[in-house]
C-alpha cells in the first residue's frame, strides 16, 4: 500500500518475498487485454483431481514438490483448452492461487483445482492436466505402457467435478451443453464414476461427479524401468490406486465449503461495477488525506493530470479494470475481513475488478499455530467470483480452510458471507472427509463434531435473516456431504423457479 492507500502494483512484474510469505506475480500482458463484457454464466464448473492422500504421501518417483514443481508456463495449453487466462499468481509454500480471467486455479502438491465460469470449457482440459501430471511432475500412470506415449495420463486418487444448475445451458459447448454430456465425457475417461443431483429439479439444485477406491489399492509391481507402470493398457484411465510412496498418509482432514448465491440485491452489486469502485477508491482517498490533517494536501498530485476544468483526477490504476480496484473493492465489501491477517497472519488476497463489471479473488491463508505451538504445513485458500448483473446476478464463495480454525465456526463464516452480498437465495454444500472422525456401526452418529452433528446442525439452520428450505446428506464411502439452501426472508422472488436446464 502506498502512503495514500493505494494499492502499489509492481512494475517489475514480481514482489520480492521473504521466506515463507505468499508473494503475488502479475501477468500484466494478459491483463492489459483482458475483454469481459460479455461475460454472462456466473456459477462455475468445478474440477478437483487428488493424484496422492496429501502432500507428505507423494508416490515414489515423484518430483520433490509435485504439482508445485511444474512450470507455470506448462499450464498455458491447458488453460487454453479451457478457453482462460492467467492473471496473477500467489506463490506460497503450501499452494499456488491462480487468478485467471475465467475465475481460479490452485496448485498442490498432490492435487489440482480447477474453477471457471461463462462458457469456459473445462473439461477439455482435463486430459492436457493428467499428462502434465505424469510427464512434468512424475506421477505415476496406468493407462499406457510408456510415458512416451502421447496418451500417457497420471493415475488420479480421486476425481471430482460439480456444478450449480446453469442459468444459460443453451449458451454453453461442449461437453458442457448438458449434464448428461459431462457425465458421459467423464464415464467416458474414468473407471468407478457416480454422478449425482442435489436438490429440487424444479429449483435451484448442484449436480456432482466423484470416482471411487479401486478395489484394488496397491497395484502390482512392475519393473524399474516401467517407473511403476502396470504392463496392461486400459481403454479407461483407473483411479483411487495407491502407489507406492514416501512419506507418512496423514488423516485426511480435508474441508470445504462452497456458497453459491444468486439474486443479488441490485443496490448492494453495485459495488461490483467499475464506475462505482473508481468511485470508492476516490472517498477513501479523500478520507485518508483529511485523517492527515491537510485540507489543502492535493490526492492527486502524484499523478500530474488533470482533467478540461483544472481538475486533478485519480491514477489510471483506480480508474481502469486491474488489481488496484480489485484491492479497493475487496476492503471496501468486506471480504478482507472474512480472514484477516489480524487474525491470520500471512494471509494474503490476491483481487481482480473487472471492466464494466465483475470481480473475482483468491486467497492463500496459511495454517495457524496450534495449542502446543506447532503450525501444521496445509494450504488453505478461498476464492470469490462476482457476476453483479441484475438479469444474471451471482456470487460464489468457496474455501478449505477447517472451521472451527481460530474459534470461527461455518455458520459464521457463512453469516459474514452473505452480508457482503445479499443474495435473495443462496445454497450451501459442505464436503467433510470423514478420517479420524467415521463412525462405526453401534457409535452415535450424530456427532457434534461433524457439519452433521446436532451442534452444527442447529447453529447452521439459523443464518440470520434466511430460512433454510432445504437439508440433504449424502454419507459416501469416505466423505460426507451435507447440502442446504436458504431464501432471504424479506425475499419476493422472480416469479417462480429459474431452473434453466431442461430435463
Amino acid at each position: 500500500m502506498s502512503d495514500l492507500g493505494v494499492p502499489t502494483i509492481p512494475t517489475n512484474y514480481t514482489f520480492s518475498p521473504s521466506d515463507g510469505t505468499p508473494y503475488l506475480t502479475i501477468n500484466h500482458d494478459v491483463a492489459a487485454d483482458l475483454d469481459s463484457t460479455n461475460a454472462f454464466e456466473g456459477p462455475e464448473k468445478l474440477l478437483e483431481v487428488w493424484f496422492a492422500p496429501s502432500a507428505k504421501a507423494l508416490p515414489a518417483g515423484v518430483k520433490e514438490g509435485g504439482l508445485k514443481a511444474v512450470n507455470p508456463d506448462s499450464w498455458t495449453p491447458m488453460l487454453d483448452l479451457v478457453h482462460c487466462k492467467v492473471l496473477s499468481i500467489i506463490n506460497s509454500e503450501n499452494v499456488d492461487a491462480y487468478l485467471l480471467s475465467e475465475s481460479s486455479m490452485f496448485v498442490f502438491p498432490h492435487k489440482i483445482i480447477l474453477k471457471t465460469c461463462g462458457t469456459t470449457t473445462l473439461l477439455l482440459g482435463l486430459d492436457l492436466m493428467l499428462r502434465i501430471a505424469a510427464a512434468e511432475a512424475g506421477f505415476p500412470f496406468h493407462n499406457v505402457a510408456s510415458l512416451d506415449d502421447p496418451k500417457v495420463a497420471a493415475t488420479p486418487l480421486r476425481v471430482f467435478y460439480s456444478r450449480k444448475n446453469f442459468l444459460f445451458p443453451h449458451k454453453q459447448r461442449g461437453p458442457h451443453k448438458s449434464w448428461r454430456d459431462e457425465v458421459t465425457f467423464l464415464d467416458s475417461m474414468f473407471e468407478n464414476g457416480s454422478a449425482y443431483m442435489v436438490g429440487k429439479m424444479n429449483g435451484d439444485h448442484w449436480y456432482l461427479y466423484i470416482t471411487s477406491p479401486t478395489s484394488s489399492l496397491t497395484p502390482p509391481r512392475t519393473p524399474t524401468s516401467s517407473r511403476g507402470v502396470s504392463p496392461s493398457r486400459r481403454s479407461k484411465i483407473p483411479t483411487g490406486i495407491v502407489a507406492p510412496f514416501g512419506g507418512v498418509i496423514e488423516n485426511n482432514a480435508d474441508e470445504t465449503l462452497e456458497i453459491l448465491m444468486t439474486d443479488l440485491d441490485p443496490e448492494n452489486a453495485k459495488k461490483f461495477y467499475l464506475d462505482e469502485a473508481t468511485a470508492i477508491a476516490k472517498e477513501k482517498l479523500f478520507a485518508k488525506s483529511e485523517a492527515n490533517g491537510d485540507a489543502s494536501f492535493d490526492v492527486f498530485s502524484s499523478s500530474g493530470d488533470c482533467d478540461a476544468d483544472g481538475q486533478a483526477v485519480l491514477p489510471e490504476a483506480l480508474t481502469t479494470e486491474g488489481h488496484a480496484l480489485g484491492t479497493v473493492v475487496s476492503e471496501a465489501c468486506g471480504l478482507s475481513a472474512v480472514y484477516p491477517t489480524s487474525t491470520y497472519p500471512d494471509a494474503r488476497i490476491d483481487a481482480y475488478q473487472f471492466s464494466p463489471c465483475g470481480f473475482s479473488a483468491n486467497g492463500v491463508v496459511p495454517a495457524v499455530a496450534g495449542a502446543d505451538g506447532t503450525v501444521p504445513k496445509a494450504g488453505h485458500y478461498f476464492t470469490v467470483h462476482v457476476t453483479p448483473e441484475p438479469q444474471c446476478s451471482f456470487a460464489s464463495f468457496e474455501t478449505n480452510v477447517p472451521g472451527g480454525q481460530n474459534g470461527r465456526q461455518t455458520a459464521e463464516v457463512i453469516e459474514q458471507v452473505v452480508n457482503i452480498f445479499r443474495p435473495g437465495r443462496f445454497s450451501v454444500t459442505l464436503f467433510e472427509a470423514k478420517g479420524a472422525l467415521a463412525t462405526t456401526p453401534g457409535e452415535d452418529a450424530d456427532d457434534s463434531r461433524r457439519s452433521w452433528g446436532a451442534a452444527a446442525k442447529q447453529r447452521m439452520e439459523r443464518i440470520n435473516g434466511y430460512r433454510r428450505v432445504d437439508r440433504i446428506v449424502h454419507d459416501f464411502e469416505d466423505y460426507d456431504l451435507v447440502f442446504r439452501y436458504y431464501e432471504r426472508e424479506d425475499w419476493v422472488g422472480g416469479g417462480g423457479a429459474r431452473m434453466g436446464e431442461e430435463f
